[in-house]
Parts: structure tokens; C-alpha cells; sequence
């Protein structure tokens, strides 16, 4: 039984090992084959769509920055020569709008809305540390702005793709995903 065994085995090995690859397939690439194209694909990573992810941590009540509107953006009297804000994808109005001057070391000066409370905030470096997103300090809140994409659209100054992540003072936190715009 052993011998009938071995020659079955033996058959199936014979005629893997002859058999031809069918027509219409192209033989499999080998490790050394890879084209161009894969190499380029495997070397740059897929674009990362940023994603709003709800408040984590803390007491348990949620992080709401709400839309800022025109009686809160007048009434800031924000100084500055540019500005910068950020709009979740989902609203049209900025949550959080900040002013600084070009070249200067004095902070840049900001706003969000906390339910129905305007917080004022605050970074280091002025409008240049602004535009490439930074982290902004507040009473009981941190908000830090991180790019996530190259500026789609043209003109003066489009908007980029970043996130917004708001970190309370009770180590709850919340990440927004939407645009943020920088210029006059």
C-alpha cells in the first residue's frame, strides 16, 4: 500500500512540474519583475482623508466648538495683519478664527465657541507659525491645527485640508477634520 501510495504522489508532483501555464495567462512576476508602476505605488503612501472623531476621555460631555458668527467675529476685535480659520466640512461658518502679524514673535490671537461662551486663544509666533497650522492655548482648552493635504483650489490663499483637535483641561478630546484658509 506504501508503494501505490508514493507513485500517486509521485505522478501528481510529475505532472505538476510539467504543466504549461495557460494561454491567456501571463506567467506569474516573479519578486525581481515588479514594474515601474508598483515600484511607485509602494513607494508613496495613499492620500489619508482626515476623519472627525467624536469627544474621548475626560468627564464624559462632549467637546462642541460651535459655528462663530458674525456679531462673535466683530466682537472679537481680533488685531492682526492675516488671519487664519478652520471649518469642519460639515458647516460653512468658521469654529475657530485667530489674527497674527507677518514676521513677529508676538502671539497670534484667536476665538472659539464653546456652547454658547467665546474663549479667546492664543499662540506662540505670530501669522507665520499660524499658517502652518499650530497648537493654540486657551482657558481650560488646547486646539492644535495640523495640515493633512496640499491647498486645493487656487487663488491668493486656498484652503487646505487639517484637522482640529481640541484636548479640555479634564483630558477629554475631539478631532474635527475640515479646512483651514489663511490670508487676508
Amino acid at each position: 500500500m506504501r508503494t501505490a501510495y508514493l507513485s500517486v504522489t509521485t505522478f501528481a508532483l510529475l505532472l505538476a512540474a510539467c504543466s504549461q501555464p495557460a494561454e491567456n495567462q501571463p506567467p506569474a512576476a516573479t519578486q525581481d519583475e515588479t514594474t515601474a508602476a508598483d515600484k511607485t505605488a509602494a513607494a508613496s503612501p495613499p492620500p489619508i482623508k482626515p476623519a472627525d472623531i467624536p469627544t474621548k476621555g475626560g468627564d464624559g460631555s462632549p467637546i462642541e466648538l460651535v459655528d462663530l458668527g458674525e456679531a462673535d467675529l466683530s466682537g472679537a476685535k481680533l488685531a492682526g495683519e492675516l488671519g487664519c480659520s478652520f471649518v469642519a466640512d460639515a458647516t460653512a461658518r468658521p469654529i475657530l478664527t485667530a489674527k497674527g502679524n507677518v514676521a513677529s514673535s508676538d502671539p497670534a490671537r484667536g476665538i472659539v465657541k464653546l456652547g454658547t461662551t467665546i474663549e479667546t486663544v492664543s499662540a506662540s509666533g505670530g501669522f507665520d507659525a499660524i499658517a502652518r497650522g499650530t497648537k493654540f492655548y486657551g482657558k481650560g482648552i488646547d486646539l492644535r491645527v495640523a495640515l493633512t493635504g496640499p491647498a486645493t483650489g487656487g487663488g491668493e490663499s486656498p484652503p487646505r485640508p487639517a484637522t482640529l483637535t481640541a484636548d479640555r483641561a479634564d483630558g477629554a478630546q475631539r478631532v474635527y477634520a475640515g479646512l483651514w484658509q489663511c490670508g487676508p
